[in-house]
């Protein structure tokens, strides 16, 4: 292709150029048996084996038929599955900054922290039931009323029947029934405990919680910070801690429909020569949800059919990860100042106050997207100027929704909106190509660095 910019054709289509085209997601995984593009880096999805988790089971009906998007009542769901999912939400979704714009391309997105806050078992006298209280409301037709007035453009018929799908199966809602009946009086807590293991399970294997170990019933203080501790009556809301392991299946009942267990710091590696868990060297949150999002041979993730939600789970989840590096950050402080005179240098002429500097966390240029890290990006670039002049060309790559790598991967009824996993996906690959061809297949002649 050396060249090839001067002889460009513009009634030849480009597109099925095989340094341009990616094909199709033919590799698979000899690990977990995801699906990948073939330029994809072989540990995306597993870390090359390290990560092992149990596959989520498939939904039950009527979920299952709801997030098909073959009949009139499933396409309603799915254009409406964010607020079906907030019907049964157990705990309430907060950020700094939350925007979800509607219309062509409807996108949630949050600015700041996110967080997920709790009540009690039951509310105040003075006071309407409200997510997981709904769930202990006498009478089953009171309880799809309330969740039908507190959430917009949702049918009754619809709610009713998955209200009496999470009855059956979810597992929270039979333990928090359950833990509710044995409080003896007010001053007993229900106690959610952060890592606890399945019983009869490894550390590193990740299945639905039984019933007898969801929630335990104390009276007292004998709880971990980061433990759920749920009074039977109380206004007060309390903040879930985004590395418990029911944080995603509070939030997201509709995805983790019988209670699955998500991220927490529980997680271990495995040896992916024996299969055994590795001792203190722990699964990322990054890892973790990398492996939830794949799509797999010989199975159909649901959470990629979610549409709208799955937007929310994706923004929500990796605001956790952004926690969980800052978190990192801060508390090796010490290992990540490899010059400490400059950074020394910079906090000051940033805070102005000398006095403060034992108390500020500095976020290093390893961070992504913090500002240390974007200002090395402009002196690399100015450095390339400097050595070689103004640049030729400013190129500007945009994504094409309408890419035929895009389409092929789209579930039935699904358009590129729904799919940010792909298009993000595809986009990047097409970016590496777009720099081979530049760099190395010389398409406008031969570049200086």
């Amino acid at each position: 292709m050396e060249g090839e910019a001067f002889r460009y054709d513009p009634t030849k289509s480009y597109d099925s150029h095989p340094q341009l085209s990616i094909g199709r997601m033919t590799d698979v995984c000899a690990h977990c048996e995801a699906y990948k593009w073939p330029g994809e880096a072989p540990g995306m999805c597993c870390s090359n084996g390290k990560v092992k988790l149990s596959p989520l089971k498939p939904p039950p009906e009527p979920l299952e038929s709801l997030m098909s998007g073959t009949t009139s009542e499933s396409k309603h769901f799915l254009e409406n599955i964010r607020q079906y999912n907030s019907c049964f939400q157990m705990t309430s979704f907060g950020a700094s900054e939350k925007v979800f714009e509607s219309g062509f391309r409807p996108t949630f997105k949050v600015q700041g922290q996110v967080y997920h806050h709790v009540g009690s078992l039951l509310p105040s006298s003075d006071e309407e039931p409200k997510f997981l209280q709904i769930y202990f409301m006498g009478d089953e037709r009171k309880q799809a009323d309330r969740r039908c007035k507190t959430n917009r453009g949702t049918r009754g018929d619809i709610v009713m029947k998955l209200q009496q799908m999470l009855h059956q199966y979810n597992t929270y809602v039979h333990s928090f029934k359950t833990a509710l009946e044995r409080m003896p009086s007010d001053e007993y807590n229900v106690i959610i405990k952060a890592d606890k293991t399945p019983v009869g399970e490894h550390a590193r294997r990740f299945n639905e919680p039984l019933v007898n170990e969801v929630a335990i019933v104390i009276v007292g203080n004998e709880f971990d910070k980061r433990d759920i501790v749920l009074e039977k009556k109380n206004s007060q809301l309390k903040t879930v801690s985004e590395t418990h392991r029911f944080y995603d299946a509070l939030q997201y009942p509709l995805i983790f429909w019988e209670g699955e267990d998500g991220y927490s710091f529980s997680i271990m590696q495995t040896n992916p020569a024996t299969g055994v868990a590795v001792d203190r060297k722990k699964v990322s949150a990054m890892n973790f949800y990398a492996y939830r999002i794949m799509v797999r041979s010989g199975a159909v993730n649901h959470i990629l059919r979610c549409r709208q939600l799955f937007h929310q789970f994706v923004v929500d989840m990796y605001a956790k990860i952004e926690s969980e590096r800052l978190l990192f950050v801060r508390l090796n402080q010490k290992k990540l100042r490899v010059d400490e005179y400059i950074h020394l240098r910079d906090a000051i002429v940033n805070e102005g106050n000398a006095d403060n500097i034992g108390q500020l966390v500095i976020l290093p240029s390893t961070f992504t997207g913090s500002p240390r890290h974007m200002h090395e990006y402009t002196q690399d670039a100015m450095t390339y100027v400097r050595n070689y002049g103004r640049p030729d060309l400013f190129v500007t790559f945009t994504c094409n929704p309408k890419w035929k790598e895009i389409q092929e991967e789209l579930m039935s009824g699904q358009c590129a909106s729904d799919r940010h996993d792909v298009v993000a996906r595809v986009f990047r690959q097409k970016h590496i190509k777009l720099m081979n061809i530049i760099t190395k297949a010389h398409v406008s002649g031969l570049t200086r660095c």
